[in-house]
Order: structure tokens, then sequence, then C-alpha cells
């Protein structure tokens, strides 16, 4: 990846013209669309890293350029391949799981099977004296010894379940990493093995040395790095707070660089199955299951002994990461991502780091400081399990879903193709231009195409791609009208220079979709809201009212009242009004269309809907119900999205709300009969409204306090109501007055005189 790239120029006035010109030729032949354009907008490198690449890489400033090129130099039927290693002839030995075999792929490219074990995954493969393998097996654990014939005997059976990983010291000591105990063996010869270190860990996951030769150690539950000396003694060089330390490498300068990721524990280090979604599964860790896909790992107990305190709350949402661990034992965080888990580190001479990943099988190179990212491979698998360097500097890498074996170029590709992530823009959409900002030295191309669909995964139902489009002022997008969009962008370069793709936009047209009023809030008659912002009165939201007396009235019953409304942010203190009605509404378009609003009413028995407002904006609206006769009465709103879309296009959405009781006139006392017996006085009087019930009734002596009265039927519950009130003792003289009160709040008072007593 040498050569100079030339910095992409801005797009010029001319050009941004032509696009603007297409796209409103567009607008004018579009039917029933909202008006409004959308933009698709690639341009950053988190954009970029959502689409897949081939030959192309990402770098860290967001740009898409030709990278390394990429060849396939094994295809195999096994799903999971897990480690590699160089033998001294040139030769590359890859361990594969759910065959439980060694393959072997020769300098002249052939592939073979060198030693095919009776277990279901080798995790782990180190070089042996004199041109042999150490192979450690799963879930049996056992280590076998193969000769460079591929005759194989078996080296160390401890006890323990899982080999996870193998490393040879300076002596030709070799240390191997076990599960679900943590121990980590020191096996001396043939069947001459013993516990080195306990690492208190459920699985020791990784091993490596550092430059003074001390063994480095990572675990799972929990996620951690252990220095172990040659006597055994351990040190913890990081507590991750991650799931589980998949990684260890150390380069040339000391500086130690461990991969942690985190997700559900498993045993088997078997990758986790696709997902439909674009969100990303837990990281690979193996399963083992009876149908030999994979090795899962179940750890009942929820920790082992010695697992470290829970992960932060902000560090949940990291998928994996990558630390760097200097000679001193100073630590860092390289790199993180929420998307990709780590699985193999190889440090490069240059002091960059590549970083493989899954669970969307990303190679990435990361340096610079602070560090960057660059993608430089998007392999044809889930994930990159395994990365190795050859004696002739070449650099291969092994993947998993599915098994397949790649070497990578020191020099940049000719071609490369990149293929966006899928476009959903929510609807059937009318799509517009499609154009790119970038640079193309002599001799490069820059090709764009598209493709759409109405299934959200890109299958033989999508239309085909489309032909090439190539000005990068922009074109008219070819695809049929649908609700996904895809584009492809494919690049070629020559020996001196490659191509640079900095943004691609895509414009598009929604379907335009019906406004939806979803919920009609009615309030208690009387309730209303003071404007949040208000000039110094106290203004009633939703009402365009003036008069002093309202105002002053609103602002008396705020201030008693005070509090504010939880049902809507944006109204102010709430307070009573006789005779208003509030009206909050919830209103949606998918478009993001700007709306209005008619509100009609009709009353009860009515077939005609009769105006009462037109032209809002706010969904809110209160009536002064003083207007109309009392009844029953159902309001209705109507949304449209005409503000946003041309004559003819508009649609509207409407919805009618509960029947609500609209009476502002007091009920009416009748006293038929004011009569004296003895020490007793009656009052027979009636209650009658012309709308509501009849709430409540009481009655005081001489402004005394007030006592209820209740009905000859004993319950308050319609609009007439017979009472009788008796009252004993000496009333001469004495008023008796009486107050009534309907279900709308609406209270009237009269006065009975008690006769005078006669002797």
């Amino acid at each position: 990846m040498t050569g100079h790239i030339d910095l992409p120029e801005p797009m010029s006035t001319r050009a941004v013209r032509a696009v603007v010109t297409l796209f409103l030729s567009l607008s004018v032949a579009v039917t029933a669309s909202a008006a409004g354009a959308r933009f698709w907008q690639v341009a950053t490198q988190s954009d970029f890293l959502k689409g897949d690449v081939s030959n192309l890489s990402v770098d860290q400033h967001g740009r898409l350029v030709l990278g390394p090129e990429t060849t396939s130099v094994g295809t195999t039927s096994s799903p999971f391949l897990w480690t590699m290693v160089a033998g001294p002839d040139g030769s590359v030995f890859v361990g594969s799981g759910n065959g439980g075999e060694v393959l072997r792929l020769s300098a002249d490219g052939k592939q073979s099977v060198f030693f095919d074990s009776s277990e279901l995954e080798v995790h782990a493969l180190a070089l042996a004296p004199g041109g042999g393998l150490y192979v450690g097996t799963s879930p049996e654990g056992r280590i076998y010894k193969v000769n460079a014939q591929g005759t194989a005997t078996t080296y160390f059976d401890p006890e323990d379940k899982y080999i996870w990983a193998l490393a040879v010291d300076e002596r030709g000591t070799l240390y191997a990493a076990t599960g679900e105990k943590g121990v980590i063996y020191r096996i001396t010869g043939e069947g001459e093995g013993k516990p080195f270190y306990q690492t208190k860990a459920t699985h020791a996951r990784a091993l490596t040395f550092d430059r003074e030769g001390n063994l480095l150690a990572g675990t799972e539950s929990p996620g951690k790095v252990f220095r172990i000396d040659k006597n055994g003694a351990g040190f913890v060089l990081l507590d991750s707070g991650l799931q589980e330390i998949s990684a260890l490498r150390a380069d040339a300068r000391g500086v130690v660089y461990a991969g942690g990721l985190t997700g559900r524990s498993s045993p088997d280090r078997g990758p986790d199955r696709p997902q439909v979604e674009p969100s990303r599964s837990p990281a690979p860790i193996p399963t083992v299951s009876t149908e030999i896909t994979s090795i899962t790992i179940v750890d009942a107990s929820g920790a082992a002994a010695g697992t470290s305190q829970p992960p932060r709350q902000e560090r949940r949402s990291i998928r994996g990461a990558v630390y760097r661990i200097l000679p001193d034992g100073v630590w860092d965080t390289l790199w993180s991502s929420q998307d990709d888990a780590p699985y193999d580190l190889l440090p490069d001479k240059d002091g960059s780091l590549l970083v493989a990943t899954g669970n969307a099988g990303k190679l990435y190179r990361i340096d610079s400081e602070p560090a960057r990212a660059t993608l430089i491979v998007s392999a044809d698998a889930q994930q990159i399990t395994t990365l190795l360097r050859d004696k002739s500097d070449r650099l291969w890498f092994a993947t998993a879903n599915s098994g397949k074996v790649f070497r990578l170029s020191a020099g940049r590709a000719m071609t490369g193709t990149y293929v966006s992530s899928v476009r959903d823009a929510e609807t059937v959409a009318t799509w517009g231009a499609i154009s790119w900002r970038g640079s193309m030295p002599s001799g490069s191309t820059i090709k764009l195409f598209t493709r759409s669909g109405n299934a959200a995964v890109p299958d033989d139902t999508w239309s085909a791609w489309s032909a090439s489009y190539t000005r990068s002022a922009g074109e008219q997008v070819t695809s049929p009208k649908a609700r996904y969009l895809q584009w492809k962008a494919e690049l070629a370069g020559t020996s001196n220079a490659s191509p640079v793709v900095t943004s691609v936009t895509v414009a598009y047209l929604q379907r335009n979709l019906r406004p939806e009023i979803s919920a009609i809030t009615v309030y208690p008659s009387g309730v209303v809201f003071q404007k949040p912002f208000s000039t110094g009165d106290a203004e009633i939201a939703g009402f365009d009212g003036t008069t002093a007396d309202r105002r002053a009235a609103a602002a008396a019953q705020a201030a008693q009242i005070g509090g504010v409304s939880a049902s809507s942010p944006s109204l102010g203190r709430r307070g009573y009004e006789k005779g208003l009605q509030t009206f909050l509404w919830k209103a949606e378009d998918g478009n993001e269309d700007e709306l209005t609003y008619e509100i009609q009413y009709r009353r009860e028995g009515d077939t005609t809907w009769k105006a009462l407002k037109r032209g809002l904006t706010d969904p809110l609206f209160v009536w002064d119900t003083t207007s109309v006769p009392n009844g029953t009465y159902v309001i209705k709103v109507i949304a449209s999205d005409s503000p946003s879309n041309p004559p003819g296009n508009a649609l509207i959405g409407e919805r009618e709300s509960e029947s609500l009781d609209i009476d502002n006139a007091p009920p009416d006392i009748a006293i038929t009969t004011v009569r004296r017996d003895g020490g007793r006085t009656t009052v027979v009087f009636s209650v009658k409204d012309d709308h509501s019930a009849v709430e409540r009734v009481e009655y005081s002596l001489d402004g005394d306090r007030w006592r209820a009265i209740h009905p000859k039927d004993g319950m308050a519950d319609s609009v007439s109501e017979e009472f009788e009130l008796v009252l004993e003792g000496d009333t001469t003289g004495r008023a008796v007055i009486i107050r009534a009160e309907d279900a709308m709040e609406n209270v009237t008072t009269t006065r009975a005189e008690a006769p005078v007593s006669s002797r």
C-alpha cells in the first residue's frame, strides 16, 4: 500500500448545480411522494466499516482506497480453522474443527491432511523437534506429538478437558494452557508433565513469552493477563474487566499486546452463528454439541475462585478491546469496538499491529499515536481466527464459518470492490441521484452500481446490479422503486497510485405516508395550562381568547393550584378556567412532514361535523364551550401534511375523541314546601339540571357550616332529584340556605325561610 495518493478535491459549484438540477427534475415527475428529499451519505470510517471490502481498505481518515490483494490458498470442509504454525520447510499447518484434523499446506500450494485425531477440535499447535508438531486437542484434552511423516503418539494426557494453547520455550520445554480449571502445565518429556501454575480462572486460553523468557498467560472468566517467572510465581499484569483474553503477542521492543472480548461463556471456541440483524452476536468461544458443530463451555458456577469484580457499567457495551502492556507494566487500551471482537494479534515490523476479528471477518491495522485503525481486509467468512507471518515474510490468515486460508500480498491490488450496507427507506422510495467525492489519478477509474429490493436482506428477489455510474457529480439511479437500496463501488488503479473515494451520497424520496393521530387526551372541564414562555400575563396555551377577566382568573387559579403538567413537557403551570375545555393529541408522520390540524365537532345525534378551528400547528387546542348549547359532544382532529407536499399529493389522517359533556348552566332548585310541625321544620324541594347529574346538595343555617343532604332515593345520580330536609329544634327567623352542584361543577344557591312558630 505504497505510492502517492492525491487528496480529494471538493465538488465544484457546477457539479453541485448539476446534482440539484437532476434532483429537481426527478421531483417534478414523482407522484404521491413526500416533498422532502432525503440523503443517504457514507462519508466517515464508521460509515464505510458497515460495508464489505474486497482488495480495498478503509483507512484511518475514512477513505476508501485500494488495499493489499487477498489470495485464497485453501478451502476446507471444516467450519472452523483455529490455529496456524509455519513449518521449517515452508509449509503451513492448520488446526481445524469439528473434524479434529491438522491440515498441511505445502510450499507449492498443495493441501493435505497431515494428522487426523480422534478429537473434535485442534485449538493449539507448536513446533516439535525434528520437524514434527505438538497438537493440542479438545474436548478430551490430549497433546499428541506428530513426527514429520505424520505418525502420532500421545505425548501428554492430563485430566483437564481442553487444551487451548501451547508454547515452547528456548530450551524446548512445552507449556500447555487448559480448561476447565485454568491450569498451566509444564511438560518436560513424553508423558512427563505437571502443573506449573494455577490461574484460578475457568480457562487458561493464550500463551506467549516476554523478552526475559517469562511465560505470559491470558485467561477466561475472568479475563486477566499473568506473568509467570521460571519458578512458577505469578503476577497479574492486566485485569481487563472483560470476559476473556483471547490472544497474546509480544513484539521485539518488549511490548505485550492482549486481545480481550466479552460475551457468553463457551468452552468450544466455536464462533457464534450469523445474525440476520446488523447487530453482532457475541464473540466466538467454543461449544461442544452432539452435532459436532462447535464446542461450548458452560460455567455453571458463574465465576471461578479469584474472579475479579464485575466490569464497570460503561464497559458492558464493549465487544472487544486490545490492550498494550509496556515493559515497565504500564498498560492502556489501544483499541476497542462495540461491533468487532479480536481473535488474534500480530505485531508488524513497522510498529503497527494487525488485529483479526469477528463476527464480520475483518482484519485491521492499528498504528499512529494516538492509535487509529485501518480496515485492510474483509474476509468472506464470519471470523478471522488466526494470523501467521511465515519465514518468507508472507502474511497468512485463517477463518471460521467457513474454514478458509488466505494469503495477503505485500503490494497493493490493482482492483477492488466495496459493497455498502443496505439502506432502509422505511417505505417504498423513488431513488434520485447517486454522486461521490474523491480523486482519480490518471489511468484509474471509479464505478458505482446500485440494486434495490423489498426484502431486508439482498436475495434473488432484488433487482440485478445496475449499469455503472461514472460521473462523480451525480447520475440518476436506475434501480426500481423499492424500500431497500444498496450500492457497490469498483476501483481500479495503476502501478503508481490508487483512486480514492471519500464519500458517496444517494438522494431518495419516500412514498408519502398518511399522518397518524395515535391518541387524543381530553382533560377534565376547566383544566388549562399556561404557556411555558409567557410574556408576563397568565396566557393559556392553546387558547386565543384575550379577555382580561379570563386572564386574571387563570392567573389566580394557577397561583393557587401550581404544579407542572406531566402530560406534556411543552405546557406550563396547570390552572382552572370555567367553561374552557383542553384537548391534547399525539400526531406522527412517517415522512417526518410538517403537519397542520383542523378541529371539528358534532353534538350527539347530529350527523354532520362543524368546523371549530383550522390551521393549527401545535397539537393543542382549548375550546370555549360557552359558545355552544349544553350537551354531549365529540371532537375530531384532522392532520394534514400539506405544508410539506405539493398540491394534490398531501394526505390527511384523522381521529375522533371520546365523548365529552358540556354543561355551563347551574342546576335549578325548586322549594315546594316549608312547614313546621311541633319542634321540627321540614323543607321539601327538588333539584334539576338540563344535562349533567346532580352531584352534591348541601344546606346551611344562617351561613353556618355546610351539611350534606341526600336525595329521597339515597343516591345523587340523575339530572332530577327530590329532597326532604328535616330540621330539629326551634328555627324561628332563621334562613335555610340550600346549595346544589352538578357533575360539571356548576353551582347554584337559594334561600328557604323557616316559618314563624305559631303558639
